[in-house]
């Protein structure tokens, strides 16, 4: 009996035995097939990062004027319509004048009357037959006939409206045949070039912005080229308010392309880093405030942690942690477990993964920068 129970247990055991070496066999054989992960690779560049602090802001005329009647009139006469170009001086319109062209007449004949009596007088004068107190009499009469007429003359030459300032009429406000007041507009004239823009920046960033900096815009109404600018002025004080501080960049517009209202988007270059090592920010891997990546080392997925510096244009600049000739997975590192084996899907090219449009734009800043 209790030999019949040994054979029993010793069956068990061997059937146990037999078990787990099938188990073992059987995982080993389905880590064997585990397919490798396919990514993609792309090895880093090399080339010039900016460090660019950007905004958006409306952009506005330097120079605008509404042109104001300075005497009161019927309008005669429009010469020039919305959208005219004009200068400085030229005649806009013209007020009837008739009026002030009587008040004129009549102040300048006083004022001849007045010149023939005072060299009559003055030759007394001369001749010792009359006073030194009424010959300064007569003097001070004529300067105030002299002056009444200039003012009458000038007040004539204003029922000719002119632009003050060059520039394009951008509104008018009056037609033939109105009667209008002294004061009252008559034309906006507004400057084209040069344009300003204003953009109002945090003040953490006071100390990187500085006159003669160089400004990238770009413009949706103008299919998004980029416009170069400069930084012109900043405010020398923060608005407690808002904690921010004004800068004012300037935009050339001589072929008149850009226009007051247009609404753009400002990249300002404070920094540049010179042939530095860039990759992909996609390839970046974040975990709890750390940057990471994975390298492609004999087919097995290795990560590395690196230190980043500047960032535009999608790409990164690495200054820690990768050489040039690491194969930097790109595509395919999220879930991605160090150690594990990988298949590269893709020609990892030196410039692959770089934005098409990275360098374009990279030297649209470097022309405004120069």
């Amino acid at each position: 009996m209790r030999r019949n129970r040994f054979e029993v247990l010793a069956i068990l055991g061997l059937f146990a035995i037999a078990g787990c070496q099938q188990g073992g066999e059987q995982g080993a054989k389905e880590e064997e097939e585990t397919p490798p992960v396919p990514v993609e690779t792309s090895q880093p560049i090399r080339g010039d990062v900016f460090a660019v602090y950007t905004g958006t802001a409306p952009i506005e005329a330097f120079a605008e004027a509404d042109v104001i009647s300075k005497v009161e009139g019927e309008v005669r006469s429009v010469l020039v319509e919305e959208g005219d170009v004009v200068s400085k001086g030229q005649v806009l319109a013209t007020l009837d004048g008739e009026r002030l062209k009587l008040e004129l007449s009549e102040s300048e004949a006083r004022l001849r009357k007045m010149q023939r009596d005072f060299q009559r007088n003055k030759d007394l004068r001369e001749k010792g037959l009359l006073s030194e107190g009424d010959f300064e009499k007569l003097q001070y009469d004529l300067e105030a006939l002299e002056a009444s007429y200039n003012l009458a003359r000038l007040e004539l030459d204003y029922t000719q409206i002119r632009a003050p300032i060059d520039g394009v009429i951008s509104e008018r406000y009056i037609r033939i045949g109105n009667t209008i007041t002294s004061g009252t507009p008559t034309f906006r004239v507004t400057s084209f070039d040069p344009l300003v823009a204003y953009l109002h920046i945090p003040e953490r960033e006071y100390r990187q912005i500085s006159p003669g900096q160089p400004v990238s815009i770009q413009i949706d109404a103008l299919a998004g080229d980029n416009i170069a600018a400069t930084v012109t002025r900043v405010s020398p004080v923060v608005d407690p308010d808002t904690g921010t501080f004004k800068m004012t960049m300037e935009i050339g517009n001589v072929d008149r392309r850009i226009k007051p209202g247009m609404f753009g988007r400002m990249s300002i270059v404070f920094d540049k880093h010179e042939n530095v090592l860039q990759i992909p920010r996609s390839a970046l891997v974040e975990d709890m405030g750390e940057s990471s990546v994975f390298v492609v080392e004999d087919d097995k997925a290795e990560r590395r942690s690196v230190q980043v510096g500047y960032g535009n244009n999608g790409m990164v600049e690495i200054t820690f942690g990768l050489s040039d000739d690491d194969r930097v997975v790109t595509v395919g590192q999220i879930g991605l477990k160090p150690g594990a084996t990988v298949s590269v899907i893709n020609d990892p090219a030196p410039d692959a993964g770089v934005p098409e449009d990275a360098e374009e734009t990279a030297e649209s800043v470097a022309e405004g920068e120069s």
